[in-house]
């Protein structure tokens, strides 16, 4: 008898900005599916904005489309092909759009600010392997961010610091709100022990996960 295939899963990788996140799935060796190129562009009147200014809200989960991030992710998971969106934070824009191609890589993992909201719906789906969050020292991903941002040119200075103050006080927030909707908290060693079990096929299902 010819054995069945090993179905395909994604480990949602999660985090505030800075936390580490592409370094870190980028240590596993794993295919990555960058959850950030799904952001919507800046000419999008559904965009939030940050309370009391005029700045947009580019952290909160409605200035990212959850829907077309979640069709990828179940196409990667049944074909181990999709297109996606190459997104330039710096214009607000999508530049350009490209094929990932996991081929029969039984485990890949997505990375993204968002990537907890979508727990519940990779669960439902039936493709969710484990859901991490980084977690660290609120003032160390500050610098971590800023250094990041200034040398990539992501957005102006002034935009940076005030964004950068703002996700350091809630950092703490952001790491509860992950974790309640199914993400586990942890440092990278742990992460990468959770990854590394992931790998092997021992699936370590998210808890607490809400729709």
């Amino acid at each position: 008898m010819s054995s069945s295939p090993i179905p395909t899963r994604v480990v949602l990788l999660t985090g505030p900005s800075g936390s580490g996140k592409s370094s870190l799935a980028a240590r596993t060796g794993l295919p990555v599916l960058r959850l950030d190129d799904f952001y919507k562009e800046g000419d999008d009147p559904s965009l939030p904005q940050v309370a009391g200014s005029t700045d947009i809200d580019w952290d909160s989960p409605l200035s990212w489309d959850a829907d077309a991030a979640v069709a990828a992710i179940g196409e990667l998971c049944r074909t181990g092909r999709t297109t996606v969106p190459v997104y330039s934070i710096a214009t607000s824009s999508r530049v350009d759009r490209e094929t990932l191609d996991i081929a029969r890589t039984p485990l890949f993992v997505a990375e993204g600010i968002f990537a907890a909201d979508i727990v519940a719906r990779c669960q439902g789906l039936g493709v969710l392997a484990d859901a991490i969050c980084l977690r660290g020292r609120p003032a160390t991903t500050f610098r971590r961010r800023l250094t990041r941002d200034l040398r990539e040119g992501r957005k102006s200075v002034p935009f940076l610091l005030r964004r950068g103050w703002r996700l350091m006080r809630a950092e703490r927030g952001i790491v509860a709100r992950q974790a309640a909707l199914g993400a586990h908290p942890c440092g990278k060693e742990e992460a990468l022990g959770r990854l590394a079990a992931a790998a092997a096929g021992r699936c370590v299902k998210a808890r607490g996960a809400t729709a």
